[in-house]
């Protein structure tokens, strides 16, 4: 039985985060300094690893304190978010978010579909679901078409953007957008960060680098986007096995597999307003089940 680990924060805990000290609605904390948490989940049982001064207990709990809170009036039952979601190729991760959107899995609505290729299989996606495309940025080729940064943050507050998801974009973010929407721009990368990213690292080429590097797991990432490639706060991870005989194609198609299932997770927490800020800058997740855990 293949048993899937997510992991929920970095091995080193960086004090001072760039997006730190912005707004954001999601309500920091801090839990004990010397834990570091990981979930195993399986279809039989979910279990966590503290390193600390117990070596395994069954779940990670605690009662973090709470320095900022935000009290919309909607705690009860947090309003439908709005979703744009940015793609470069067939948006298989953009597929399923907006699957979960119409199952109700997901308390959202993508609402804008952004792109860099206006022909290519996520952006046909879209238009056949009635949702709204995009170009960005402006192509070269043809500077008519496509939008600025500023134009794109504009539109993005038209529609009264609450998130952006990158699903298999290739573009780095302009520091326009990061400014404009700090800790609401996440993306999903098909290696364990910080491992195996940044510019030029993506698609197979990222399979590749762990196959040859010899790594025993590899899997998908999510975390904040900011300035650079791959290098916001890591938010969830899912560990995939490598198989001795690997080829990248096949590590990929795993890979992918589990990105589908992750990265609908962290919406739907998201949408639930379970992602909890450490004071040291670290995201966590709350439990739907226990809110005293987090992983």
């Amino acid at each position: 039985m293949e048993s899937r680990v997510l992991f929920s924060s970095q091995f080193n805990f960086p004090v001072n985060s760039p997006l730190k000290n912005r707004e954001t609605s999601i309500a920091p904390f801090t839990p004990p300094r010397n834990v570091l948490s990981l979930s195993f989940r399986s279809s039989v049982d979910r279990f966590a690893v503290r390193i600390g001064p117990r070596p395994f207990v069954k779940a990670v709990s605690f009662a973090p304190k709470i320095v900022a809170e935000v009290d919309d009036g909607s705690r009860d039952e947090p309003r439908r978010k709005k979703l744009a979601v940015f793609v470069s190729g067939g948006g298989s991760n953009f597929r399923k978010i907006h699957e979960g959107c119409s199952d109700g899995s997901v308390n959202g609505d993508v609402v804008l579909l952004v792109t860099n290729k206006k022909d290519c299989g996520g952006a046909e996606y879209a238009r056949s679901n009635g949702i709204p495309v995009l170009v960005f940025p402006k192509a070269k080729r043809e500077p008519s078409h496509g939008l600025s940064p500023s134009e794109l943050v504009d539109v993005l507050r038209k529609y009264g953007v609450d998130f952006v998801l990158l699903a298999g974009y290739l573009k780095l973010i302009p520091f326009e957008l990061v400014q404009a929407f700090p800790k609401r721009i996440l993306n999903i990368h098909p290696a364990l960060l910080p491992a195996f990213g940044g510019k030029g690292l993506y698609g197979i080429r990222v399979h590749k680098a762990v196959l040859e590097s010899g790594a025993r797991y590899s899997g998908p990432s999510i975390h904040f986007v900011d300035e650079e490639y791959d290098t916001g706060q890591i938010l969830a991870q899912s560990a995939v096995r490598v198989i001795a005989n690997d080829t990248p194609e096949e590590l990929a198609k795993r890979v992918l597999h589990e990105e589908h299932k992750l990265y609908v997770e962290v919406v739907a927490a998201i949408w639930e307003e379970r992602i909890k800020w450490r004071e040291d800058g670290v995201p966590l997740i709350q439990s739907k089940e226990n809110p005293d855990e987090y992983y």
